[in-house]
């Protein structure tokens, strides 16, 4: 695999070439990667996959029209025909005034900020495999038990490069390790899964394999024979695993395209309050080996951490550069892209900051409600914010979790969920996107 040097000179040397058959203006993305898994089942190897490969993706301008093509092959024929082949596709595309490079002086200079995203452990088969038959054998520990559906460490290495026309060459490294382990519970015919992950930039960072199949193997458990809710309006409270899907579906409804658009249940929400009071959102792509970390974004703007929501109030909107010349805005630095195709916009490390309601208290306000720990089925409405989702979880019963329940669908307003939360204070950072526990109060729930 390519270092980041050679990341950077390949994705500069396709944008010359563009530039020299005729583009007005082109950019560049490299990405290679290297990963190697191993999974288990009932003690046994079931499976090692190795990977390597690496793609060139290749955006041309010509006027405002513009076309993007990709390759996996890196010879020099293959080169030349991926040019020849963008350049005369974008002068027959349509045109597009919105659409072009970031301007020339918002680009990242100088060198870019070190985050410690590359791990140099770089483990042996044996280690992966070892890592998850421990994770198993513990998961299949926990009395009550039945079966396993195995379990999986990995290992991975990653080049991203990116290379524009205006002078922007840039790279990075990135390392990522995971392991799981999924197993079930309960007797025939009425067996109950669950699992438990969890995924690293650095090696030495990753949970004990012992502690990742034990709460597995006792999430599992405690979803045996569950009973059925009765229908209403009732408090809901979303364990952080599901929880922070709440947090994906504001950020769809603020990137820059969808209020272009005017397609957003959120479209005039801007500097208004949409969260209760003391409930902040802060995306930070310089925290140190984070999961979504990155030293400048998608066209090569430099990254810094942003207050989305501050004290409830939405401050911004999300935007690569198409979005903000449509809206007459600047770009916020958060535009993302893959080998194919233009930008989009994405946060990096994003969490629900300024919970402080002490765990056992939100769920003893709850009390009658029902703790969700599974969310089904995409049942939201990004233009009107309407939700209905299928869940699983347990009923709130004297203060704490009590009988596991399923076949129950949670609904609401997007809107007027946010504006109603209530957030604990057990935050911890352990995903891209990280929230405490959250609660909703007076939400419609239906019993299968």
């Amino acid at each position: 695999m390519l270092n980041t040097d050679q990341a950077r000179t390949r994705a500069a040397d396709i944008v010359a070439r563009a530039m020299a058959a005729g583009a007005d203006a082109a950019d560049a993305v490299f990405a290679a990667d290297a990963s190697l898994e191993v999974s288990v089942r009932l003690g046994k190897l079931e499976d090692v996959g190795r990977s390597e490969g690496s793609d060139l993706g290749l955006r041309v301008f010509v006027g405002r029209r513009s076309a993007s093509v990709s390759t996996s092959d890196p010879s020099d024929a293959a080169l030349a025909t991926l040019v020849e082949r963008a350049v005369a596709m974008a002068r027959e595309a349509p045109e597009d005034e919105w659409a072009g490079l970031a301007p020339a002086d918002r680009l990242l200079r100088g060198d870019p900020p070190l985050l410690n995203l590359a791990d140099h452990d770089d483990p042996a088969p044996q280690a992966l495999r070892d890592a998850a038959l421990a994770a198993e054998d513990a998961a299949l520990a926990v009395p009550g038990v039945s079966n396993s559906e195995g379990a999986g460490a990995s290992a991975s290495r990653s080049v991203w490069a990116l290379a524009t026309s205006t002078g922007f060459a840039g790279a990075y490294e990135a390392t990522g390790f995971g392991l799981s382990a999924s197993v079930l519970a309960g007797g025939e015919g009425a067996m109950q899964r669950d699992y438990a992950h969890h995924a690293t930039r650095l090696r030495r960072l990753l949970d004990d394999p012992a502690m990742i199949g034990r709460l597995a193997g006792e999430r599992a458990v405690a979803r045996v024979n569950p009973g059925r809710l009765p229908s209403g309006p009732m408090p809901v409270v979303f364990d952080p695993r599901v929880g922070a899907s709440l947090l994906g579906h504001l950020i769809g409804a603020i990137g820059g395209g969808a209020i272009a658009r005017r397609t957003s249940f959120l479209l005039d929400a801007l500097g208004t309050p949409i969260l209760p009071p003391g409930l902040s959102v802060r995306d930070d792509p310089h925290r140190p080996h984070g999961l979504r970390s990155r030293p400048f974004d998608g066209e090569g703007l430099p990254v810094s951490a942003t207050a989305i929501v501050e004290e409830g109030v939405l401050q911004t909107w999300l935007l690569d550069s198409a979005a903000a010349r449509q809206l007459g805005l600047s770009p916020t630095g958060h535009a993302a892209r893959g080998v194919g195709g233009a930008p989009g916009v994405s946060t990096a490390n994003l969490h629900l900051d300024g919970g402080h309601v002490a765990v056992e208290t939100l769920l003893a306000e709850a009390e009658g409600g029902v703790y969700v720990t599974e969310l089904m089925g995409q049942g939201v409405n990004g233009i009107t914010g309407d939700y209905s989702r299928g869940a699983a979880g347990f009923r709130i019963q004297d203060g704490r979790l009590g009988a596991p329940v399923a076949e129950f669908t949670i609904a609401g307003n997007l809107r007027d969920m946010l504006l109603n939360l209530t957030a604990a204070d057990d935050l911890q950072f352990r995903q891209g996107t990280n929230v405490p526990t959250l609660r909703v109060d007076g939400m419609t729930v239906a019993s299968g």
